[in-house]
């Protein structure tokens, strides 16, 4: 499985914040669409990320009140990305060494695809493997007994 059939199965929809908005108003953003991750944009290109992890840092280090801090001021510059021709298998031990449960998908001409997370793939590959087990038990029970053949 690649990266590409993710993207097609969980679909491209963006969830995104610019660098001067307010922390507090992207927050509130990741709450009200239920994600944990914002692609930010700045010039119609993508200039970083943010993610719970960065919330939660940024609340930590203003006492919980980020009053006039912005997306730009603790968003990850420069993200990891992957590509849609990536194997899930590569995808998933690159997320684990960098610690990272969000990357954005790019592809070959610089266009940002989507996002993948953490559960995304999870999602996938129970997905592949219920495929896999209903064939095989299909295989199985359609099997020709000794004495057919």
């Amino acid at each position: 499985m690649q990266v590409r059939e993710i993207i097609n199965l969980k679909g491209g929809t963006l969830f995104t914040a610019t660098p001067k908005q307010l922390l507090g108003e992207a927050i509130d953003a990741m709450a009200d669409f239920d994600v944990g991750s914002l692609v930010v944009m700045e010039s119609g290109k993508m200039a970083g990320m943010l993610t719970f992890r960065e919330v939660l840092q940024a609340l930590k280090a203003h006492d919980s009140c980020p009053v006039g801090v912005t997306v730009g001021d603790v968003m990850v510059r420069d993200p990891v990305t992957v590509f849609p021709d990536m194997e899930v298998d590569d995808l998933r031990r690159l997320m684990i060494e960098r610690h990272s449960r969000y990357l954005p998908v790019m592809d070959g001409g610089g266009t940002l695809m989507g996002v993948i997370s953490f559960l995304d793939v999870a999602k996938a590959v129970l997905e592949e493997q219920s495929f896999e087990n209903k064939m095989l038990k299909n295989y199985i029970k359609n099997w020709p007994e000794a004495s057919q053949i």
